[in-house]
């Protein structure tokens, strides 16, 4: 029987004030502790109960709920402790504060390509960690992915059908699933799961919060109804976003990406999360990736504080010593280019996912492709322009309220002046490196 509000476990440690939800297995209270805090506490749900193997389903619980507890990730949802209560296991849980993906798509619209990017790229971590402990989500989907008021974190969330698995091994799987982001493995009890499995679900997520559409269920694919591309739907989606969706959605599961790691790497964001997900402040230098020349957890922890002016110029400094580190503070065409895509997309992704895809290069470039190379109409859309004139930099607005795309804005590269933003060069009658800049975007796919 479901817990009434009111009700106390644990001896008053926690009291329960209302059930959130009840999926296949499981039921979810919100709960405060003895301090006042605020907890969730999940455990079986009555139809579970009553079987007669129950038992067994209790076994499991604890053991994935142990297993769980190990993922320790600031993108899953943490456990606090499981316990015992009434003859049954319950795990006590963070309450995340906010909405989720889900809903947020649903009241305000789909998602710019850069936010989209920037949550998946989050739970693709995650996932990694989740993985890597010999789990599987098994239910990915926007609903299970919540973002945290006011933060542009988000948060994997019901982990109620995670399952132990073995790579290559083929073991029976209850018929817990979510059509449209479940692949077709998940329709049959004995067939073999793996990483792949939540690849699929994972892509068919960024699919729909891209789109608005729920994907086509894998049943209907695997008798020919075919799955529209996102990008035919939604035709500001990049190529690059959209063949690395369609290869996550491979019908087959031997034609996917076999981890999450390499389905990120087709978006070009696998890099980015060993920086994101370093402590706060971290002091330890960038981890040793031979392609890789700078430590950007500074620039980082500026983002992350809210700091736009200061990781403005830390933005600037890092391209000083990514272009250039040896022969003096000068910026030129091909300085740029010794710059490498991994660089470029690193700076940029963390401008995106800290000022929730207002700011970084891709924001600027997109605006770039919409006014067609007219520099003019640029810099009045991203606000370094105004009323007919180019506004100096002290005039530059460092605020999460400036425009789409007015950050990052350089104040000087090696000895280059961008005295009057991106495009400063202009007014010198010289578009060479301007041209380089966007030639390089364009060639990392930012």
């Amino acid at each position: 029987m479901a817990w009434l509000s009111g009700q106390q476990l644990q001896n008053g440690k926690y009291t329960i004030e209302k059930e959130l939800g009840e999926g296949g297995f499981g039921i979810t209270y919100r709960a405060r502790d003895n301090q006042g805090n605020f907890v969730v506490i999940k455990t079986l749900n009555d139809v579970i109960q009553k079987r007669a193997d129950f038992a067994k389903f209790q076994q499991d619980f604890l053991n994935e709920a142990i297993k769980l507890a190990k993922c320790s990730h600031p993108h899953i949802v943490q456990i606090y402790e499981v316990i015992h209560e009434n003859d049954l296991w319950c795990m006590v849980m963070e309450y995340i504060d906010g909405e989720d993906l889900g809903t947020l798509v649903e009241n305000q619209g789909i998602l710019s390509e850069a936010e989209a990017l920037s949550y998946i790229q989050q739970i693709g971590s995650a996932l990694t960690v989740v993985h890597n402990n010999g789990l599987l989500h098994r239910d990915i989907k926007p609903q299970n992915i919540m973002l945290r008021s006011g933060k542009s974190e988000a948060v994997l969330i019901d982990f109620g059908i995670a399952r132990e698995f073995t790579p290559n091994l083929t073991k029976t799987h209850t018929k817990i699933l979510s059509d449209g982001f479940a692949p077709i493995e998940q329709y049959d009890a004995r067939a073999k799961r793996g990483a792949f499995t939540d690849v699929y679900a994972l892509a068919a997520t960024l699919y729909s919060v891209l789109t608005g559409e729920l994907p086509t269920i894998s049943p209907m694919r695997a008798i020919g109804t075919e799955l529209e591309e996102a990008k035919k739907i939604n035709s500001s989606i990049s190529d690059r976003v959209n063949h690395a969706i369609i290869k996550g959605m491979e019908l087959k599961p031997e034609n996917r990406p076999q981890s999450v790691e390499n389905w990120l790497k087709l978006l070009g964001a696998e890099v980015v999360s060993k920086i994101y997900f370093a402590p706060p402040n971290q002091s330890n230098s960038f981890p040793v990736i031979p392609s890789l020349k700078s430590d950007y957890y500074k620039l980082r922890d500026l983002l992350a504080d809210g700091n736009w002016r200061g990781a403005n110029i830390e933005t600037s400094n890092l391209m000083l010593s990514l272009a250039c580190p040896t022969k003096g503070r000068w910026l030129d065409s091909e300085s740029i280019k010794k710059i490498s895509c991994e660089e470029f997309r690193i700076i940029d992704q963390l401008w995106i996912n800290y000022s929730k895809g207002k700011f970084g290069f891709s924001v600027q470039h997109k605006t770039w492709d919409y006014v067609q190379g007219n520099i003019d109409q640029f810099g009045t859309i991203v606000g370094w322009r105004v009323k007919k004139s180019w506004i100096p930099y002290s005039k530059y607005n460092f605020s999460i309220y400036a425009p789409d795309g007015h950050l990052p804005a350089y104040l000087e590269f090696l000895g280059f002046v961008w005295k009057d933003g991106w495009f400063g060069a202009y007014w010198d009658g010289d578009l060479g490196r301007v041209k380089a800049l966007i030639s390089k975007l364009e060639q990392c796919h930012i």
